[in-house]
């Protein structure tokens, strides 16, 4: 976020170690937008024009550098003319200049439209970093927007969201008493995280339900579950990759010598409800099915384009498999599911996938601020585009679990070592 990306209750995008990263894809292109659409340029080419001594960005130095690179079709004048009558006239004066300056950016940020292009102010920039550290608190759920509406993408298994009832496709309308539209996906996170012990109240519906409620979740220390595997009947093994993290090879590679070892005559890949994560991890695992090729491509805006390849040993090539995906399964994932789509490497059984295949930079700016931009989209080995479009399963699963007394019967599973059992 969360290529996606993490809070959890995050947008999809990667954990960030270093002031400029990309999110999900490690290559570095980030720009300070002022206006919408419109570039002032590489942050490194333009910071001494902008800036003073000691780092801090001067709107004036902004301004006289926007003035001389702004669309005639951009009546500039009546930005000024609107802070100067806020100066003269808002009832709560003095008026606080940095944050007017900081709310104009995050403003201008936000007419692109683009849920996935936020800007920061330097505290919620800190804070930002500070959830992409690993443990957090919160509420472990992922959340995206669809149809302009804040969406969960899918609640972590065990989690607070999880035990309080929330699921994958529930529209959030309010956080505690505030309405959520208009308001950024991380603007969203930035107002439902909050430390262990305390409450937040979501005003939700459930997906294809009129009827809105209220649920108040308890936050908690989050730890992100990434790899597990189970043996089933017929020598089945059955794999859930929850996230990829910067844990996540690491736990794939050793649970995957053991799977190895045990010499599994099929494979049930569980990405139900995974959000994505790091790209190289979502590279990696792909691989270990796909020998030879490429298993994503990035394209830019200038027609640019990047393609990553398989890395590995490919230890479960040539093994038969099925994918189970979801309306939860996003970004990185959407990369694995779609790329051994394409190659005939597996059958995807479920419902049709998120659709989150955008790439996001990620730049801490000199005077703490920060900005996350979109700057290209995925594609799957034969161009197929993740973003909006989503993954669709090979199998449909109208309804993925289904109560049967106590308990819910995962249909979804049982269908995809069905079709083990019938390759075998």
């Amino acid at each position: 976020m969360i290529i996606g990306h993490r809070s959890l209750i995050t947008n999809h995008i990667s954990h960030m170690p270093f002031k400029r990263s990309r999110i999900l894809f490690i290559t570095l292109l980030a720009v300070l937008c002022f206006g919408a659409g419109l570039f002032l340029g590489k942050v490194w080419q333009i910071r001494d024009l902008v800036t003073d001594e000691k780092g801090a960005v001067e709107i004036v130095k902004v301004m006289n550098l926007y003035s001389k690179s702004r669309s005639p079709e951009v009546k500039f004048d009546q930005f000024w003319d609107v802070w100067n009558k806020i100066e003269a006239k808002y009832v709560d004066q003095p008026v606080d200049d940095v944050k007017l300056f900081y709310g104009a950016i995050q403003g201008a940020v936000a007419g692109l439209g683009d849920p996935y292009t936020v800007y920061f102010p330097p505290k919620k920039a800190e804070e930002f970093v500070k959830d992409l550290a690993g443990e957090f608190d919160g509420i472990g759920a992922e959340i995206g927007l669809k149809n302009d509406i804040l969406t969960v993408i899918a609640p972590l298994a065990g989690s607070p969201a999880e035990k309080a009832g929330l699921k994958s496709g529930d529209k959030i309308y309010k956080i505690d008493n505030d309405e959520t539209y208009g308001l950024s996906v991380d603007e969203a996170v930035m107002k439902i995280r909050g430390k262990k012990g305390t409450s937040v109240k979501l005003t939700i519906s459930h997906d294809g339900l009129e009827k809105v409620e209220e649920i108040t979740i308890v936050r908690d220390t989050i730890v992100v579950p990434t790899v597990v595997w189970e043996k089933k009947d017929n020598q089945i093994a059955y794999l859930r990759v929850s996230y990829f993290n910067e844990d996540t090879w690491s736990e794939f590679d050793k649970i995957a010598k053991e799977i190895k070892a045990w010499s599994p005559k099929g494979m049930v890949l569980d990405m139900r409800g995974n959000p994505g994560g790091y790209l190289d991890s979502s590279i990696a695992v792909a691989s270990e099915w796909i020998k030879k090729g490429v298993v994503v491509k990035e394209k830019f805006s200038d027609g640019k384009e990047n393609s990553y390849e398989t890395v590995g040993s490919h230890r479960f090539g040539g093994l038969p498999t099925v994918v189970l995906i979801d309306e939860g399964t996003a970004s990185g994932s959407e990369i694995v599911a779609g790329a051994l789509q394409d190659y005939g490497l597996a059958k995807l059984v479920g419902n049709k996938s998120y659709g989150k295949g955008s790439v996001q930079d990620f730049e801490v700016l000199p005077d703490g601020s920060a900005i996350k931009i979109t700057v290209a989209r995925w594609y799957t080995p034969k161009d197929r585009q993740i973003d909006k479009s989503g993954i669709e399963p090979d199998v449909k699963i109208k309804e993925m679990f289904v109560k049967n007394g106590e308990k819910y019967d995962d249909k979804g599973l049982e269908k995809a070592l069905e079709l083990l059992k019938i390759t075998n």
